[in-house]
C-alpha cells in the first residue's frame, strides 16, 4: 500500500479543526502526522487531493444487530461481513456485533461466531461483542423475545463470556431484577462496560448500580422507566448522574427531536453516545420481514406492540443530530467516535485522528455526502463505485 498523505481537507480530528488539513497515513495503517500545509509531502509518498472535502474520524457504532437483510444471530461470517458493508457504506468504521435475547444455545453460537470474525471483515471493522440481554425485566422488554428472558448466573456470565472469547466489550442488562446487582458487579469486574437497558429500574437501585460498576445506559428513554415527578426512574437518572454515559438513537422516531437536544443540552456531547440499534432489515425496502413490518424507516413489530430496532445509519444520525440540536459538526462529532470508543475501552486506538491511532476516517461533502470510507488506511467504501 504505502506511505499516503491526503491534503487539501477540512480535517476534523476530533478534538479541533484544520483548514487546508493534512494527514500522513503509515504503510501499516496508523496516522503517522496531521497538521496544515507546512506539513511537508514525505518523499514516495502517494499524494490524494481531497479538493476540499471534510475529512473525519469514522463512525463508532456500539449497538448495532444488522443490516441489508443480514443479522448477527444468524451466527456466521457471511452475516457479520454483510452488516459490516453495509453499514461502512453510511460511514461507520468499527462496530460491535449485539445480541438479542434467545435461547442459550443460539447465543453462545452468535458469540463463538462473532469471536472468530474479529478483524476479518471486509468492511466496518468488527471490533467486539455487546452482548444486550437476556438478563432483562419482562415489562421493559420491548421487542425482545419473553420466552427466553431470565435472571442471571455466575456460571451463565462465565460460558457466555468465554464462548464470546473475551470479546464482549458492552452488555445490556437490568439491575433491578434478581440478582442483577451481582450480574453488574461480575461484568465489570471482567473489564466489561455495563449498561442498563431494557429496565424497570428505580433511581435508587440504578445509584446503587453504579456504585457497583454501571457506567451507561442503553438506547436512552426507549426500553426504560420513565421520567416522573416523584420517581426519576432510569430515564431521569441517566440525565442526572454523571457516571453514566446515555446511548440516542437519533432518527426523530424512538426520541422526539425536541428531546434529542435536551440530551445533548444536558448531558453535553461528551456524556451522549450515539448507536444506530439497526436490525436486519435496515436499508431493504418496506414490507414484512419475518417478525417485523418496515414502513417509511419505522420498524416494529408485526403486532404493532412494540419499535423492533432501527433502520438508521450513523451518517444519517450525524445530519439529524445537527439538525435537531443546532450544534455544529465539530461539537455533535464525539458522540459518533470519541465517546463510543472510550465507553468500550477502544479510545487508545480510536476515536480520534492522532498520531499512532488507526487510520479509520470518512471523506464527506460539505453538504455531509459520503465520498469514502477506510479503514485503517484501506478504502472499504467509494460512493462512485457504488
Amino acid at each position: 500500500m504505502g506511505e499516503a498523505i491526503w491534503i487539501n481537507a477540512k480535517l476534523y480530528t476530533g478534538q479541533r479543526v484544520i483548514e487546508n488539513g493534512r494527514m500522513i497515513v503509515t504503510e501499516n495503517g496508523t496516522i503517522r502526522a496531521l497538521g496544515d500545509e507546512l506539513l511537508p509531502v514525505p518523499a514516495h509518498a502517494r499524494v490524494i487531493d481531497c479538493n476540499g472535502a471534510l475529512l473525519m474520524p469514522g463512525f463508532i457504532d456500539v449497538h448495532v444487530h444488522g443490516g441489508n437483510g443480514y443479522g448477527m444471530m444468524e451466527g456466521t461470517y457471511e452475516a457479520l461481513d454483510g452488516i459490516s458493508r453495509f453499514h461502512a457504506r453510511h460511514g461507520t468504521t468499527a462496530f460491535l456485533a449485539t445480541t438479542s435475547t434467545a435461547a442459550k444455545e443460539t447465543i453462545v453460537r452468535a458469540l463463538r461466531n462473532a469471536a472468530e470474525t474479529i478483524g476479518k471483515t471486509s468492511g466496518a471493522e468488527l471490533t467486539g461483542i455487546h452482548l444486550e440481554g437476556p438478563y432483562l425485566d419482562e415489562k421493559r422488554r420491548g421487542a425482545q423475545s419473553k420466552e427466553h428472558l431470565r435472571l442471571p448466573a455466575a456460571d451463565e456470565i462465565d460460558e457466555f463470556t468465554e464462548a464470546a472469547g473475551g470479546h464482549i466489550r458492552l452488555v445490556t442488562l437490568a439491575p433491578e431484577i434478581e440478582g442483577g446487582m451481582e450480574a453488574v458487579e461480575r461484568f465489570a469486574s471482567k473489564g466489561i462496560t455495563v449498561s442498563a437497558g431494557h429496565s424497570d429500574a428505580t433511581m435508587a437501585q440504578v445509584e446503587a448500580a453504579v456504585r457497583l460498576g454501571l457506567s451507561h445506559t442503553t438506547h436512552h428513554f426507549n426500553g426504560m422507566s420513565p421520567l416522573h415527578h416523584r420517581e426519576p426512574g432510569l430515564a431521569g437518572a441517566g440525565l442526572m448522574l454523571e457516571e453514566l454515559t446515555t446511548e440516542l438513537i437519533c432518527d426523530g422516531i424512538h426520541v422526539h427531536p425536541s428531546v434529542v437536544k435536551l440530551l445533548f443540552e444536558m448531558k453535553s456531547p461528551e456524556k451522549v453516545c450515539m448507536i444506530t440499534d439497526a436490525v436486519s432489515p435496515a436499508g431493504l425496502p418496506d414490507g414484512e420481514y419475518g417478525e417485523v413490518i418496515v414502513r417509511s424507516g419505522e420498524i416494529t413489530l408485526k403486532n404493532g406492540s412494540s419499535l423492533a430496532g432501527s433502520s438508521l445509519t450513523m451518517l444519517q444520525a450525524l445530519k439529524n443530530a445537527i439538525q435537531y440540536t443546532g450544534f455544529p459538526i465539530e461539537k455533535v462529532l464525539p458522540s459518533m467516535t470519541i465517546v463510543p470508543a472510550r465507553q468500550v475501552r477502544l479510545d487508545r486506538v480510536k476515536g480520534t485522528l492522532a498520531p499512532g491511532k488507526h487510520a479509520d476516517f470518512v471523506l464527506l461533502t460539505p453538504e455531509l455526502d459520503l465520498l469514502s470510507t477506510h479503514v485503517r488506511g484501506v478504502e472499504v467504501f467509494r460512493s462512485d463505485n457504488d
